[in-house]
């Protein structure tokens, strides 16, 4: 496949669950390399033209230094989930583009922060819907599990998902709000779309938590707190 040639998409990043089996500590702070999951999803869409991060305000810190400014939005209520974040960055997208009075992008990734490694995921999503631009594009791993928060969506689609499907979005799963959504699978590389649930998986990245207790070797969430 040759190089993504597909531009002007915007991103909606994902950076606000509970972080329950890491005991609450943020995933969107862990350090991998000497950067936040958050500061490396961010990278991984540099060239978005806009980008919303739903998550807490205690990422502004992260996010000011930015070369450019993502608009950071909560999901009402918060720790509501994926659904109910897309839907929050989604509108926010759109202020974006009432203020500049351009039309939207006509593509919109929808990305996790807890993959390390979705900027390999994120060219091959980019070129398929190049190659392809009938219906959006979400990976797919080597063990063909289809991963929604590592998507390249048509926005138009997207925007009906979150303003036609099923109501409220608080606590709804992303498959079921995507339901009359028309998307293929595309393999992406093995590992790309790996994600950080617990501190077993942290640990095989090297993440430290940045100023909170570093990540146990034991992969307990209960050693974090010794």
């Amino acid at each position: 496949m040759s190089g993504p040639k597909l531009r002007g998409y915007d991103a909606v990043i994902l950076a606000g669950g509970r972080s329950s089996r890491l005991g609450g500590v943020p995933k969107a702070e862990l350090r991998v390399g000497g950067e936040t999951l958050l500061e490396r999803t961010l990278r991984a869409v540099q060239e978005a033209v806009c980008v919303a991060v739903a998550g807490p305000p205690s990422l502004e810190g992260i996010l000011a230094p930015s070369s450019y400014t993502p608009v950071l939005v909560r999901e009402d209520p918060p720790f509501s989930g994926p659904a109910a974040a897309v839907g929050a960055g989604i509108a926010a997208l759109g202020g974006f583009s009432a203020g500049s009075g351009a039309p939207r992008r006509p593509w919109t990734f929808v990305l996790a922060c807890d993959m390390p490694d979705a900027a390999r995921a994120v060219p091959v999503l980019l070129g398929a819907a190049d190659e392809d631009p009938s219906c959006s594009v979400l990976a797919v791993d080597g063990a063909g599990k289809t991963q929604p928060l590592a998507g390249l969506y048509r926005t138009d689609a997207l925007l009906e998902a979150v303003a036609g499907g099923p109501a409220p979005l608080a606590n709804l799963s992303m498959f079921s709000m995507l339901a009359r959504v028309q998307w293929r699978e595309v393999a992406v590389p093995e590992g790309s779309t790996a994600d950080v649930d617990t501190w077993d998986d942290a640990v095989k990245w090297g993440i430290r938590s940045g100023s909170r207790a570093a990540a146990p070797s034991s992969g307990s969430a209960a050693a974090a707190k010794e």
